[in-house]
């Protein structure tokens, strides 16, 4: 499993924006092929900056969403938002606990 998580910071005036894009888009994310978890975080005390957890079967299953049509429709409304360079990372999870 892969998981990928995500830096996007905002700007303040798109921040409900940016969540309705969210809001509306996130099963279809969650529903495509490979993805097994999404979730979305704002960080406790800079509420422009965000934050997506995501797992996926593996890197091929990210590389196949990331080139879809349904990521560069949402990448192409988010992107206006950004005040600053999005960051990602894709790990490996070691270890989990309940």
């Amino acid at each position: 499993m892969l998981v990928r998580i995500v830096k996007l910071s905002i700007e303040d005036q798109f921040i409900e924006a940016f969540l309705n894009n969210f809001e509306n888009n996130k099963q279809k994310i969650r529903g495509f092929e490979g993805c097994q978890f999404l979730e979305l975080y704002q960080e406790q005390h800079t509420k422009n900056v965000f934050f997506t957890y995501s797992y996926w079967d593996d890197e091929a299953a990210l590389y196949t969403y990331r080139n879809s049509d349904l990521f560069r429709g949402i990448w192409a409304k988010t992107k206006p938002m950004f005040n600053a360079k999005p960051e990602a990372w894709s790990v490996n999870k070691l270890h989990s606990l309940d």
